[in-house]
């Protein structure tokens, strides 16, 4: 079975940091809320108890639970980390986005 979305290792690694920090997490949790002039943001929680319903991707020593509500925006996606002299974060390739806005901050499907 296909994972609903891939976990680079510079990203897994990240999450590990991460989760390292933070005792009582499991993983991570990737979701989409109504953001910014496009429709949607990309959200990135601590996980200390699994939800049900969550599509679990457990991958390189790392586990993200996808939101059951954006799994569909999400299906898909490239998660990367990004730690350039511009931008340090969370970068998602998704093959489901139409469009983004012009900061970049939020996407539409």
């Amino acid at each position: 079975m296909t994972s609903a979305i891939t976990i680079t290792e510079t990203a897994a690694e990240h999450i590990k940091n991460m989760l390292a920090k933070n005792g009582n997490a499991i993983g991570l949790k990737l979701g989409t809320e109504t953001h910014g002039c496009s429709g949607l943001g990309y959200t990135v929680d601590y996980v200390e108890e699994a939800s049900e319903g969550d599509e679990l991707v457990e991958d390189k020593g790392v586990k993200v639970f996808v939101d059951r509500k954006a799994l569909l925006f999400l299906l898909g996606t490239v998660m990367d980390w990004e730690d350039t002299m511009f931008s340090t974060g969370f970068k998602f390739s998704n093959p489901n986005e139409k469009g983004r806005c012009g900061c970049g901050e939020s996407f539409h499907v």
